[in-house]
């Protein structure tokens, strides 16, 4: 008999066989609870996504896809034919907007870095975890991002909303190889203009690309009404903001910053004496303060130029400062092998001393700084890296770490929502908490006030009124993230 898989693609089940034939069958999501008409979610404790205080015993109503009301709930009217659901002990934010995703994962596998796109498991994994507006930051399958995309706008499948971001314009000297590598400006602009008229919305510039590549890729981006952000290194922040990148990813001390490094090759990830990015970083994160004036420099400009900021915190944590079984569900979750790669991977962190702690450290105050002096900080996970940080957990874990760089909760939850929302435009639709708006809301299990670790236990997911089980959805993936 031929072997058959049975995997759940949200609302569509699909059979696998050796056989050259696949069936799907249309069916309500495993994961949705309901689609109720009204309802009324009363007594929790809301953060609105404004940046405001948290609120106190608040009833929020649903009705359709929308927020009806939203108040006090000794004040708050809830229509007599609503559903009431007591959220007394629970917290409620808004859907989160999550600026730097992918739907890929590095394989398990020894060997050349290869990106693995995963289709079943990263959008559950989003959406799970409170994720309900996400921005893919760069693709290794474009066309598998784009029927991913399109299986969730069509209803077959469950997942955030996603602004897809075209592969990653990228010279030479990657490790990738799935990365198609640049030969100039033409090339650039044709390769935006190809994945525009596929469907794709955003841009990425990536570490290797040269300034006349990237200026080219920008001015292309633009006239497509595209934003276009970057990691980058071969190009310094300074260089890209007067370009007009709307965009960087990481912060200086995690790209790393070109600009800060004054042994690096003109237009390469290379310092002069041989070396590569990694050496560069290694550099930068020694000898330079996140408030000196070199940075401080970098913040003003960044901030006249109107260039908003992604923080990754979770990505970067590694060695000494990573413990991999803080979170017990990311083990549920992973495959065995991923887990073991993870594993050995952390133990070659751990050969770099302190570069991880001071990393990390450094890119906090940097954001700090940055968000003090008035710059629009907003978040993801980018799950990459040695393969600890997956969709979803990840973004609760770089909410976390802004926590522990400093931020209030009211602050944190603004970046995680609204200041994203703002920059993709979809301020007036989502973001916030507030009558009129869609209702992607996120009910959590606890106060977060008063312990953050309530954003690891999301109990429902509303996107656009419709209810989701986290819990549901989590233990339909156990064990297999990481293969697809």
């Amino acid at each position: 008999m031929n072997k058959i898989i049975f995997a759940h693609l949200s609302t569509t089940l699909i059979l696998f066989s050796t056989s050259p034939t696949i069936f799907a069958q249309q069916m309500r999501s495993p994961f949705e609870i309901s689609h109720r008409e009204l309802l009324a979610i009363t007594h929790v404790e809301l953060v609105n996504g404004t940046g405001g205080p948290v609120l106190n015993d608040q009833t929020i109503v649903l009705r359709g896809d929308r927020i009806e009301d939203v108040g006090p709930s000794a004040t708050t009217q809830i229509p007599a034919s609503a559903e009431i659901l007591n959220g007394k002990g629970k917290t409620v934010i808004p859907g989160l907007v999550a600026m730097h995703e992918h739907l890929f994962y590095p394989s398990p596998i020894a060997g050349p870095p290869v990106a693995l796109e995963q289709m079943v498991s990263a959008p559950l994994l989003y959406l799970a975890s409170g994720v309900t507006t996400a921005r893919t930051t760069g693709s290794v399958d474009p066309y598998g991002d784009l029927e991913i995309k399109r299986a969730i706008v069509s209803g077959r499948s469950i997942g955030p909303d996603f602004d897809l971001t075209t592969p990653y314009l990228q010279g030479p000297g990657g490790p990738i190889l799935q990365m198609h590598v640049l030969n100039g400006p033409d090339d650039a602009r044709a390769m935006i203009d190809y994945w525009n008229s596929m469907g794709y919305t955003s841009t990425k510039a990536y570490n290797q690309i040269t300034g006349a590549e990237l200026k080219g890729a920008i001015e292309e981006s633009h006239k497509l009404h595209m934003k276009i952000t970057g990691h980058l290194c071969s190009v310094g922040f300074a260089q890209a903001v007067e370009l007009g990148i709307d965009n960087l990813e990481h912060g200086p001390f995690a790209a790393p910053d070109g600009d800060l490094y004054l042994d690096k090759v003109k237009d390469e990830c290379a310092a002069k004496t041989g070396g590569d990015s990694r050496a560069i970083g290694a550099a930068v994160v020694a000898g330079v303060e996140p408030t000196g004036q070199e940075l401080e420099h970098t913040i003003r400009l960044m901030i006249e130029h109107h260039v908003a900021l992604t923080s990754t915190l979770a990505v970067l944590e590694g060695g000494e400062e990573l413990d991999l079984e803080r979170n017990g569900r990311l083990k549920e979750l992973l495959h065995p092998v991923a887990w073991d790669r993870i594993h050995e991977l952390h133990r070659l962190e751990l050969a770099r001393g302190s570069y991880y702690a001071n990393l990390l450290k450094k890119e906090m105050a940097f954001e700090r700084a940055f968000v003090a002096q008035g710059g629009q900080l907003m978040f993801g996970c980018d799950p990459t890296g040695d393969g600890h940080t997956i969709a979803g957990l990840g973004d609760q874990r770089s909410l976390e770490l802004l926590v522990e760089a400093g931020f209030t909760v009211p602050e944190v939850i603004q970046i995680a929502t609204l200041n994203g929302a703002k920059f993709e435009g979809l301020a007036d639709r989502l973001g916030t908490i507030a009558k009129g708006k869609r209702a992607d809301i996120v009910v959590l299990d606890g106060n977060l006030a008063e312990n953050f670790s309530a954003i690891e236990s999301p109990l429902l997911v509303f996107k656009a009124g419709t209810e989701y089980d986290s819990h549901k959805i989590y233990e339909s993936l156990r064990g297999e993230v990481g293969l697809h």
